[in-house]
């Protein structure tokens, strides 16, 4: 169909071999058996070269069409002709702020962000071995648990703060250590089997002694902040660079948590051998992030 356009278009079956990387004789055969499949003839021999037949300009422009369908299919996978696509864990997460500030920093960056509604990272690296994206946001903290062909990188961390509602006995404070936060109720609702934040806050817990209060199903964040502007007993940890917005009544407090900072460690999943060009920039930018200010707490599978 291809050699059908491109001898259409041009006039002659040597400007269209020349043009495909093959011979005229090629091109011949090619044109002669679409004209027995569609049993009628496409082109007429003149002087000059060919010309299309009444059958040949009824073809064209559907050929056309066909032709330029296929180009864009495989433009849409192609690396390189596509903007990458990168999973986060959610488009309030730090690592979609990331991006965001990534791409406000390089105006025409194409970038293709998504959210997997998987909880297991090992999930979501396996989606990474498969090519069915090109990157994850995700910590598999067992790294003999990675698929063939894929990569862990430490991507940034994301210091952890303390969220409360105005009555909370902690809301005057500037900061707040670990032990501070003891005998206190901090609710994380949504933390899953198998993922790698309930891992994280199993150690937190155990590290600190902190009251790590998982107890109900999640119904969103704006159910969690509703509890935390009522409560002046529950508190919530939050990243430093997750976004939350709430009503201006509700004054909720983002206290940092130091001496030591709690830092949740995330990192970047990629192919080993022919990641995506857009990636480069991408681990770039993650590498001039500022690091948390030392001392800082970190779980053992990002030592």
């Amino acid at each position: 169909m291809r050699t059908f356009v491109r001898a259409a278009e041009l006039g002659r079956l040597q400007h269209a071999a020349d043009e495909l990387g093959v011979t005229q004789q090629a091109v011949s055969k090619r044109i002669a058996a679409l004209e027995r499949e569609l049993e009628v003839r496409l082109f007429t021999r003149t002087p000059r070269g060919v010309e299309l037949t009444l059958d040949g300009q009824a073809l064209l422009p559907h050929a056309q069409s066909v032709v330029a369908g296929v180009d864009r299919a495989v433009a849409a996978v192609r690396p390189g002709s596509r903007a990458p696509r990168i999973d986060v864990l959610g488009l309030r997460s730090a690592q979609a702020v990331v991006l965001h500030d990534y791409w406000r920093s390089r105006p025409g960056t194409e970038l293709d962000v998504v959210t997997l509604r998987v909880n297991d990272p090992r999930v979501a690296a396996a989606a990474v071995a498969a090519g069915d994206i090109d990157a994850t946001f995700r910590s598999v903290t067992e790294p003999d648990a990675l698929p063939p062909g894929v990569r862990m990188i430490h991507a940034f961390d994301s210091p952890l703060e303390l969220l409360v509602g105005p009555g909370h006995p902690l809301a005057a404070a500037r900061g707040l250590t670990p032990a501070q936060l003891r005998k206190h109720r901090i609710w994380v609702p949504g933390i899953a089997p198998l993922s790698e934040w309930s891992d994280f806050y199993d150690q937190l817990a155990t590290a600190f002694d902190l009251r790590i209060d998982a107890a109900g199903p999640h119904f969103g964040d704006e159910v969690l902040l509703d509890t935390l502007a009522e409560s002046s007993e529950v508190a919530t940890l939050v990243g430093a660079r997750d976004r939350y917005t709430w009503p201006p009544e509700y004054d909720l407090r983002r206290i940092p948590v130091v001496n030591p900072a709690l830092a949740y460690p995330l990192s970047l999943i990629l192919p080993v051998t022919n990641p995506h060009p857009g990636l480069r920039g991408v681990i770039a930018h993650l590498a001039d992030l500022p690091s948390a200010t030392a001392p800082v707490w970190r779980p053992t599978w990002a030592a």
